[in-house]
């Protein structure tokens, strides 16, 4: 069984999201806390294998209990469970190592594929040995799965479309292609077919800058909730 610590402030809804992770297969809760100070000592009492972690705490913030777990040798997976929206926190969240930010509020059918997509990656980590690209890709792609992501055409990769997806989140104004492409480490080719793609889904809103002299460049900024 996978152990999981939910971490909310608020009683309600703390309970609410621990029903929830007890209806998922393969997953019991161990612990509920709802302070910063309270998620570490439950860690402390009882290592678990994933945190369900609020970011609004009354004595502190989800990214600074992260810090702390990791500064005490604790290496416990974390999935954000919370109503922070603005890009600074998503883009600290991302940095600090959470696997998946769920915006509230969500229902079961929102967490369900997240912990589904959860225990298969780690069915394969501690299985060892190797994955092929294919395998890798399916387990991120169902990771990162109802983002606003696209159904994607043959031969296009959903990581390669969450990379995207995370570059535009994390931009404080649209970008141009060629900037999209040197945050993401891709070639200008690349991130320009998964815009297209983006765009043609509604996720990503394409508009133009105009110079003085010659063609107004086009700027693309996600527009999709998450």
């Amino acid at each position: 069984m996978i152990r999981v610590l939910v971490v909310d402030d608020d009683v309600r809804v703390a309970a609410v999201n621990a029903a929830y992770v007890a209806k998922v297969p393969g997953f019991a809760v161990a612990a509920v806390a709802h302070s910063a100070a309270e998620a570490l000592a439950r860690v402390a009492e009882q290592p678990v294998d994933l945190v369900l972690l609020d970011h609004y705490l009354p004595d502190g913030d989800g990214l600074g209990v992260v810090r702390e777990l990791r500064d005490r040798g604790h290496h416990a997976d974390v999935i954000m469970v919370t109503a922070a929206r603005d890009l600074a926190t998503v883009r600290a969240a991302q940095r600090h190592g959470a696997l998946q930010y769920l915006v509230k509020p969500f229902s079961l059918a929102g967490l369900r594929p997240k912990l589904a997509a959860y225990a298969e990656l780690r069915r394969t980590v501690d299985g060892g040995g190797e994955a092929e690209q294919a395998e890798v890709d399916r387990i991120f792609g169902a990771l990162s799965a109802r983002t606003g992501e696209p159904d994607l055409p043959k031969g296009h990769s959903p990581t390669t479309a969450e990379v995207v997806r995370r570059v535009l989140l994390s931009a404080e104004e649209p970008l141009s292609a060629q900037a999209i492409a040197e945050r993401a480490g891709m070639s200008r080719q690349t991130a320009q077919r998964y815009l297209k793609l983006l765009e043609r889904a509604g996720r990503v809103v394409l508009s133009l800058r105009y110079g003085e002299t010659g063609r107004p460049e086009h700027r693309y900024a996600w527009t999709a909730p998450g």
